[in-house]
Formats: structure tokens, sequence, C-alpha cells
């Protein structure tokens, strides 16, 4: 198999999410955050459906974190489902957007805006037999960071500030790779302004 199709050759971080707002005027919500967001510094296609995100790892966050908030600050109680992944044979390594630096366009407007988020996540380190210590490992990080809230089929919860969400996520989807087993795909489903998160926040 040549090197174009081998899984972990790429540093490609991909995205593919979608925003739910839970209002008359969600098409407004979601155009408004895709176009408030600085999205620049990754590629982007939007279908009838969701929306791929593809870039730098750190770019692919904090553009990702950017759209969720600026859906979210309108009041609107907010949906977003996502799926990270880096490694996939798919993406090529020759990215024009990999050439971009390490600034964050979108992190200066957003860092002061504080919101609530419930959040689940789960971890699928591919092709990786130790997969459980793995995502072991990980539950306990986000201990660490304050930011874990339960125990769950098929996922672990996390809620808190978006920001230390967020942090926690990317740096989870860091290390939950390792030097043998590159490819790894991420979910994370969130939940923000819900009427059920009264005297949560």
């Amino acid at each position: 198999m040549s090197n174009e199709f081998s899984c972990g050759i790429s540093p490609i971080v991909g995205l593919r999410f979608s925003i739910h707002p839970m209002a008359d005027n969600f098409i407004k919500i979601i155009k408004g955050a895709l176009r408030e967001a600085d999205t620049s510094n990754v590629w982007m296609h939007t279908d009838d459906v969701s929306t791929v995100m593809r870039g730098k790892q750190v770019h692919v966050f904090d553009t990702a974190r950017a759209i969720v908030l600026y859906a979210a600050k309108t009041g609107a109680h907010v949906a977003f489902n996502g799926t990270f992944s880096i490694g996939c044979p798919g993406d090529s390594a020759g990215d024009v957007y990999l050439e971009k630096d390490d600034v964050l366009l979108n992190h200066p407007q957003i860092s002061e805006i504080k919101q609530y988020v419930s959040s689940q996540f789960a971890l699928y380190p591919m092709n990786n037999p130790d997969y459980m210590s793995v995502i072991y490992q990980e539950v306990a990080r986000a201990k660490e960071y304050g930011v874990f809230n339960d125990s769950m089929h098929y996922a672990s919860g996390l809620h808190g500030d978006i920001h230390d969400v967020f942090a926690f996520l990317e740096d989870s989807f860091t290390h939950a790779r390792s030097e043998q087993h590159k490819h790894l795909v991420m979910t994370v489903n969130m939940s923000i302004n819900s009427p059920s998160h009264k005297g949560d926040e």
C-alpha cells in the first residue's frame, strides 16, 4: 500500500459537524455563526446536512469553538454534533492550509465570552489493541481538568465553561494518539442554553 493511503501519515485534522439551534430562525443563527467566525485558516464546505472543516489542529479547534460560541450567544438552545479525525488515509499532506502559521484568529474575540456547556465525547483510537487504556487515560485527564461530569454508555460526560471543555478536548485529541497508532477519531456532542441547565452554570 502506498503512503498516500496509509493511516497516520497526514497531520491534517478534519471535523464534520452540524449545529442545530432550537429556534424558528435557525437558518439565520447558523449562517450568522459561520459568517462571524474567522474561517480563513481552514478549508470548509457546507452541504445540506453538515459542514466539513480541514486544516491544522490549532485552527480547526479554534474555528469550531468560535462557531459554537457565536451560535450560542444568540441565547438560543443550540446543539452541536461533531466528528474530529486525524491520520485518515484519504487526507493529503500537501494541503495548502498546513502552511498557515499558528496564530489563532478567533481566540482574541471569543476568549472573554463565558458560556456553560454540557457535553459528551468518545474516543476511537483506530487499530490500537490497547484502546481501552487510552480511553481510561483521557477520562482521568478530564477529571484533572475539572470538566468531567459522568460516566455513561458509549461516551463520557463533560461540563463547565466552554473554553475549559474545548481546551480539554484538544489536549485529549493530542494525547490519545501514539507513535504506532496515529489514526484517531473523536466524537463530540454539546448542548448549550438548554432549559435543563438552569442552576448548573
